[in-house]
């Protein structure tokens, strides 16, 4: 049987428009594949699933409302690590950051916030985010989703993993020479 964090990005959505399903019932199925998989896989390496809890009881009020619901409206997302989520650390996989608190989202958090995108966590990088596999002195290594003894590749390793696993439908990253590109194709998904 299919669950619901199996399913893209795009028919969740329509899905949630449409209330065939909730933004707790999505959210609750991408918590119970983090719980399965991540343990093994370390793709997620903060969580915030209370407030993404609050969020999603929110967002499922906003639908039942009648409310204008934007793009991204109950949709989990995992943020890359290296972006600042208020209340999570925010190392980039260095020791140099290790007991960094985002005070406040940046700037791309709060736009993902805004069309109402869900925030359940951070996924892993290599340290600040510089290297072909996501492995790092805070977090350790994320492995590969088919094949453990391969590399996720980097910088955004950790979300092509949560992407791979189907622990989210959407996940940041970031690229300058690669970081999304090496991970997704490595992972069997579209960066």
């Amino acid at each position: 049987m299919t669950e619901l964090c199996d399913l893209d990005a795009n028919t969740l959505r329509t899905m949630i428009g449409a209330r065939q399903t909730s933004p707790v019932e999505v959210l609750d199925s991408c918590i119970g594949r983090i719980e399965a998989v991540n343990p093994f896989l370390n793709a997620m390496v903060e969580l915030c699933l209370d407030e993404a809890r609050e969020e999603a009881k929110r967002a499922e009020a906003a639908v039942a409302s009648g409310a204008s619901l934007g793009p991204l409206h109950g949709l989990p997302v995992a943020v890359k690590e290296a972006e600042d989520v208020a209340g999570l650390r925010s190392t980039k996989g260095s020791p140099l950051f290790a007991d960094v608190i985002a005070e406040r989202d940046c700037q791309m958090v709060t736009a993902i916030r805004r069309v109402g995108g869900i925030v359940v966590g951070k996924t892993n990088v290599p340290p600040l985010t510089n290297g072909l596999t996501t492995d790092n002195p805070i977090y350790g290594l994320t492995r590969n989703p088919f094949d453990p003894e391969r590399t996720c590749a980097g910088s955004s390793g950790g979300a092509g993993v949560a992407l791979a696993a189907r622990m989210v439908p959407l996940a940041t990253g970031s690229d300058l020479g690669g970081s999304i590109r090496g991970p997704a194709s490595v992972s069997g998904i579209v960066g």
